[in-house]
């Protein structure tokens, strides 16, 4: 299964106080399928709109190319006034790795944006961050320089020919600045002070730029500085953070107000456990923290698998578990409930029509299998079957990794667990893809068949949606033949006393291997692509050989361990 590739766009454009003319912007950037809006604040003072949508790359610079040349036509520049720093009508818009997809492959979305918005609008456009052509044009504060006054000139100067676009002033757009940045986090964590000052030792002790030096008292003491009359610091401990100490009235506490800018080089986790270690040697203690705004799931998923660590457990349990971890052990429902599926990009792009099938309880899955509906069918009961046993398999990983004895092998248990999770998510995945698959067969049926073209286009309709038909099951097949790898691994070396569910397990891997295939064969009748068709089979037949074999050596190898016990 490919997984989905997620970015995040977050314009702002230049007018935050006539909410019609923003309405007009993110209609466009609505109009775009596939993308989802998230969140539109607008600032009167500011004079400024930030905007933020989610979704798969090629929607999402759709929407971003839509939004910035609707701007141009609704923005005038030339009246402009606002305490932002700002220089066109979409000002900057930054493109956001969220999931599946890497800094590198989102730079290159970034560049196609701007090369497709400098082609088509008369607009100039720069560069910026990683996705700056130019070394001196990563910073955002240096590209914009001079604000919108300044590009007049700016634009006549051969240092500043945009990187796409005319290098020619646009009174009522200005200028453009898009980009590829990592996620930004607005993080706040909690002190059971109300001292600003002790907040503030804290956020210093925490961030990059960390704190002044002075010769003495720490805090009286004469600042030392470099030649150039520079005042020396003191680096502080998290990279990429910015940081610093305030009191909340609301909440009758102080905080350590964080930003992260960079979650690879310093995590929501790694951040939280500094500000704990500095507010511990200052006799202070962290009582929870709180996140503003919205975090991509990996966050979530590597704060709970840090935290489990610590506690000596199996990292490779649930999503669900991961995440309840992450919440409890960060504190993040100190100051009001923590509802993951309003906080996580993920969560919020999903919807239980997206996948009908796994949401249903036991008792209505296998209600709505004895209907006389077709679907779900063989198909989706065979990717539910192999997601049981791929569920099985972990299960025993965990069970071996909370043996008492068994501890210097927590790692391989969880490793092992982890691929479990993977694999039988996957295979839940394609419970409700198989459907779907029927579904488009179902709709080519259905398509008008009167004239010669609308027959044409139906048979081809039809083709395509019986390759996809057959597709998804020779998916179940691979997948659920992974599974074999880790249950026999688990046969041999887990909880001999959960053998016997790695046995189980690995019945249910060969069971949905073997009626997967069962649907790629009789979809194959109906297919007219022979060369297709043949090669689909054969993959079929050697998996499903190779399946059989995998089995009847992990039952052995159970049989063999019940035995000795």
């Amino acid at each position: 299964m490919s997984l989905k590739q997620l970015i995040e766009c977050v314009p702002n454009f230049s007018e935050g106080r006539d909410l019609s003319i923003i309405k007009q912007i993110t209609d466009e950037i609505e109009s775009v399928d596939g993308v989802q809006l998230l969140d539109v604040d607008p600032g009167k003072a500011t004079n400024r709109t930030v905007v933020t949508f989610v979704g798969e790359p090629e929607p999402v610079i759709e929407a971003a190319f839509l939004a910035i040349k609707k701007a141009s036509e609704v923005i005038d520049m030339s009246k402009h006034q606002g305490e932002h720093p700002r220089m066109g009508a979409t000002d900057v818009c930054p493109l956001i790795p969220i999931s599946n997809i890497s800094m590198e492959e989102t730079v290159e979305y970034a560049r196609k944006l701007a090369r497709k918005a400098g082609s088509e609008l008369d607009i100039p456009f720069y560069l910026y961050e990683s996705a700056a052509m130019r070394p001196e044009r990563r910073n955002l504060a240096t590209v914009r320089a001079g604000e919108y006054e300044a590009l007049p000139e700016k634009l006549k100067q051969a240092k500043w020919k945009p990187d796409f676009g005319p290098a020619i002033f646009n009174p009522r757009a200005g200028a453009t600045v898009i980009g590829a940045r990592d996620f930004l986090i607005a993080y706040n964590v909690n002190l059971n002070t109300n001292s600003v000052r002790r907040a503030n030792s804290v956020a210093f002790d925490v961030r990059e730029k960390g704190r002044v030096k002075r010769s003495g008292h720490p805090i009286t003491g004469k600042i030392l500085r470099n030649k150039k009359g520079d005042p020396l610091r003191q680096a502080g401990k998290c990279k990429s953070v910015k940081a610093i100490g305030w009191y909340i009235e609301e909440y009758g506490l102080a905080q350590i107000s964080m930003n992260l800018t960079n979650i690879n080089q310093t995590p929501l986790h790694v951040a939280f456990e500094e500000c704990r270690k500095s507010a511990n040697r200052r006799g202070l203690r962290v009582t929870g923290s709180e996140l503003v705004g919205l975090v991509p799931k990996k966050v979530m998923l590597d704060a709970g698998k840090y935290f489990l660590e610590k506690q000596q457990r199996s990292t490779g349990v649930s999503e669900n578990e991961l995440i309840h971890i992450a919440i409890k052990s960060l504190g993040l429902d100190e100051l009001g409930a923590f509802d993951p599926q309003k906080k996580i990009i993920e969560y919020l792009l999903d919807n239980e029509e997206s996948h009908p099938l796994v949401n249903l309880k036991a008792n209505a899955l296998a209600d709505l299998t004895a209907s006389e509906s077709p679907a779900p069918g063989g198909g989706s009961i065979s990717a539910y079957v192999g997601a049981l046993g791929a569920a099985l398999g972990t299960m025993v990983a965990n069970l071996s990794a909370q043996k008492r004895g068994w501890e210097d092998d927590i790692p391989l248990f969880s490793s092992a667990a982890e691929k479990g999770q993977l694999l039988k998510q996957d295979l839940l995945h394609l419970v409700d893809e198989d459907t779907k698959a029927f579904n488009k067969i179902m709709d080519a049926v259905r398509m008008p068949k009167t004239t010669d073209q609308e027959k044409s286009e139906r048979l081809a309709a039809m083709e395509n949606a019986t390759k996809y038909a057959i597709e998804v099951p020779l998916k179940v097949m691979r997948t659920s033949f992974s599974c074999f790898e880790f249950l026999s691994e688990m046969a041999k070396i887990g909880n001999p006393n959960s053998v016997s569910d790695a046995g189980v397990g690995a019945l249910c891997v060969r069971t949905a291997v073997y009626g997967a295939f069962l649907n790629v064969q009789i979809n194959c009748k109906d297919l007219s692509d022979a060369k297709f068709k043949a090669k689909a089979l054969k993959e079929g037949e050697k998996l499903l050989e190779k399946a059989m074999k995998a089995e009847e050596r992990i039952l052995k190898q159970v049989d063999k361990v019940i035995k000795k016990s």
